[in-house]
């Protein structure tokens, strides 16, 4: 049986942490935990989360109807009842804008995989959900095709929302995609960002599974483990271009599923090693081992690069 007092005191904690690390100015973000099938506990709207008390929490229904609680209930619960009610097994939801992360969803930026091992075991794929109007039913159903792939979601200029059975792992996958995004700006502004190598990044999915997570990527046929396959399909929908960190290109990948063209549908590209690299400003992981572009491996380079270019000019246009 949940204690309720013990509980609103976690939330209030994980809430001090949000705002003490930046992830939410003033009044921003918001919080929430499934009590039973009907009751949710919920962080209120018009208050700084660095300051919460454990009676200014409200409790609503299912359906988003407060219950209890001298404040208002937060005005994007919707978003986190959407979540509950697809994912049975969430029980706490954390929304709010850490800064790097959020930067990506403003840029509509894909995050990249395939750098960082704790990102791979505990991350895996991160969605940008396209942008509507916060608050509103439509927003809340922007997560709904990614939230049984992932437990947190970037969403298009507005911030990301995490989620799991437990509030504080809900709250650290935040705060795990922030610091992530956070060292790949830094790294981008020293010059590239080295991407693993493909039997290096299997190593660490079958790491995954041991330690009883799951990702999708193992789920599907022909799948490119570095290229953000789960989610490409979802980049139309979220006007999404990898151009600041194009996914890592592999000889003898199937070339057709890795590349960006304005759209969001597949291109072609091939890449200069065999132990990958980036089309980033032509920063390879290593000259060890490289083997020369063929003319026409050179043409298709060419072509993705000149469509990324395009896609940037036409998005800049609107």
């Amino acid at each position: 049986m949940v204690n309720l007092f013990k509980l609103k005191q976690q939330m209030c904690e994980i809430g001090r942490r949000i705002y003490q690390r930046g992830f939410a100015a003033a009044n921003d973000g918001n919080i929430s935990y499934r009590l039973n099938e009907k009751e949710v506990l919920c962080t209120p709207t018009q208050i700084c989360k660095g300051f919460m008390k454990p009676e200014d929490l409200c409790v609503v229904d299912i359906d988003g109807n407060q219950i209890s609680g001298d404040k208002k209930a937060t005005s994007e619960i919707r978003l986190h009842l959407a979540i509950m009610k697809a994912r049975p097994d969430v029980r706490a939801v954390v929304h709010c804008h850490p800064p790097h992360a959020t930067a990506f969803g403003i840029a509509r930026e894909p995050i990249p995989q395939c750098v960082l091992p704790e990102v791979e075991i505990f991350l895996g794929n991160v969605p940008i959900a396209p942008y509507r109007t916060p608050g509103t039913q439509e927003f809340a159903e922007t997560v709904l095709p990614f939230v049984d792939k992932t437990n947190i979601i970037v969403l298009a200029n507005h911030g990301t929302v995490s989620y799991d059975a437990d509030l504080e792992r809900a709250y650290w996958w935040t705060e795990v995609l922030d610091s992530y995004c956070r060292m790949l700006l830094l790294a981008r502004s020293l010059g590239r960002v080295t991407y693993f190598t493909e039997p290096e990044e299997r190593a660490l999915l079958q790491l995954k599974q041991k330690l009883g997570f799951t990702d999708p990527r193992l789920q599907l046929e022909n799948c490119e483990l570095c290229a953000n396959d789960v989610f490409r399909e979802s980049w139309r929908e979220s006007k999404v271009a990898p151009l600041a960190f194009p996914p890592p290109l592999y000889r003898g990948a199937n070339v057709c599923s890795l590349a960006w063209t304005p759209g969001g549908q597949g291109g072609t590209g091939t890449a200069a090693s065999g132990d990958g690299a980036s089309a980033a400003g032509g920063n390879p992981q290593g000259a060890e081992g490289r083997s020369e572009l063929s003319a026409d491996e050179i043409e298709k380079l060419v072509q993705l690069i000149t469509d990324r270019v395009m896609a940037e000019l036409e998005r800049a246009a609107r």
